[in-house]
Parts: C-alpha cells; sequence; structure tokens
C-alpha cells in the first residue's frame, strides 16, 4: 500500500493508525512526500527530513521516498503525472491513497488530483512518462484519507490498537506541532492533536470501536459476506 503526501506529516495525520495496523498485519507500506515542505513556517528541510524518517520508523513503513515537488509550487501538468506515474509503476501498490479533495490547504487539494490523475495512467499500455522503463500497473484501490476536513467517511478503519503508535509519530515533528519559544504560532502547535484525537475518536464511535480513521472512496466498497460468519 502506497500512501502519497504533499508534506511530511500529511499522511501520518490522516492515517498513520491504518499504517501502523497494516504493517503488523504484516502488508508492505509506503509514503511518498510529494515536496520537502520547504516552506514551512517552522522547521527546516533538513529537520522535516529527519522528523520523516523517525516517523516512518515508529509507524513500520517500509519505503518512504520525496518527489521532490515544489512546496506551494507544483501543479497537475503533464510533468507531475509522468513523475508520479513513474513513482507508482516503480512501487507497484495494489492500493494507494490520497489526501481527500474537500480541504483547506491548496497542496492537499493538488495532491488529491494529481494522484487521482497517475494512477489512471500507470494503468495505460501507450502511456510512457520519459525515462521509465517500468511495465503498466493498475492499482486495485485508490482510496482518500482527511487531513484538515471532516466528511462522512466510506468505511472506517479500526485503529484502537494503533492509536498510541500514531500520536507518538506525529509527536515525531516537534518542529510543527510543539510551540516551543521562538516558534512561529500555526494552527498546527495550537491544540491540534488534541483535535485529531477527538475526530479519530469519532470516526471509531460511528463504528463502534474506540479510535478509527475515515476514508472516502469514490466506488462502492466491495463487502466479502464471508467476514459476516460469526465463530461459535
Amino acid at each position: 500500500m502506497l500512501a502519497f503526501g504533499a508534506h511530511p506529516d500529511d499522511v501520518e495525520i490522516g492515517m498513520g493508525g491504518t499504517l501502523a495496523l497494516c504493517a503488523r498485519r504484516g502488508l508492505v507500506t509506503a509514503i511518498c512526500d510529494l515536496t520537502q515542505a520547504e516552506l514551512s513556517s517552522n522547521g527546516t528541510v533538513e529537520t522535516r527530513r529527519a522528523e520523516a524518517r523517525e516517523a516512518a520508523r515508529l509507524l513500520g513503513v517500509a519505503v518512504r521516498e520525496n518527489a521532490g515537488l515544489a512546496d506551494r509550487g507544483f501543479r497537475v501538468n503533464e510533468e507531475t503525472v509522468a513523475k508520479v506515474t513513474a513513482i507508482i509503476r516503480r512501487l507497484k501498490p495494489r492500493v494507494v491513497f490520497a489526501p481527500y479533495e474537500e480541504d483547506r490547504h491548496p497542496d492537499h487539494r493538488l495532491c488529491s488530483q494529481l494522484v487521482q490523475e497517475a494512477v489512471a495512467n500507470a494503468a495505460l499500455r501507450r502511456y510512457v512518462p520519459p525515462g521509465c522503463s517500468e511495465e503498466p500497473h493498475r492499482v486495485a484501490a485508490l482510496y482518500y484519507y482527511l487531513i484538515h476536513g471532516f466528511t462522512k467517511p466510506s468505511f472506517v478503519v479500526d485503529t484502537s490498537e494503533t492509536q498510541a503508535l500514531k500520536e507518538k509519530a506525529l509527536l515525531a515533528y516537534r518542529s510543527q506541532f510543539v510551540a516551543d519559544p521562538g516558534r512561529v504560532t500555526t494552527p498546527l502547535n495550537q491544540g491540534f492533536l488534541d483535535a485529531l484525537r477527538a475526530r479519530d475518536r469519532w470516526f471509531g464511535h460511528l463504528a463502534g470501536t474506540t479510535y478509527g480513521e475515515g476514508f472516502v472512496s469514490t466506488v462502492p466498497v466491495v463487502v466479502d459476506v464471508a467476514t459476516w460468519k460469526r465463530d461459535r
């Protein structure tokens, strides 16, 4: 499973618990950050890079890459679609995740659109990204996670057992979520993690669990009826 985010920490905010849970269940997990968040109000590129490595380690993420696109400067165009398409063909994920398009941050919305375009192009046999020799790859599903927004999810993953690990991974981004002296005051270091915990608690409540992470699917989610069987 491959999760894309516009900035380091986007994926952890929206689906850190799911990543940790999947890693515990033996799935190979990967993150691709589109930018280095070089325009962040707090921290440096080097700081964010180190924080991202530590967060990935805590969550058991096997692969973390950076696409090297410009923070607040990338657009959905032929060049960026080709770059993300090449990443998908090389890593060959079964499932891809991207930010939900209804988000207050323009980069999150662009990331959502860009990944959607790339997933479609990755399956086209006559589409060849420049410099990419990988065969076409069709992913089984594309799902969207929430960062700043709140919407009715298509499904919820029970992350009760990994909620604490998710929060620990987010705190690895000390430059973003901790209001140390000398740092610029931002929404992220003014109670954001408390609000995020409340949202995860609410999604869990909707699904009858303690904590959960909500996801949106633009196509119907197939249910395996075998999961309805109870042990006797």
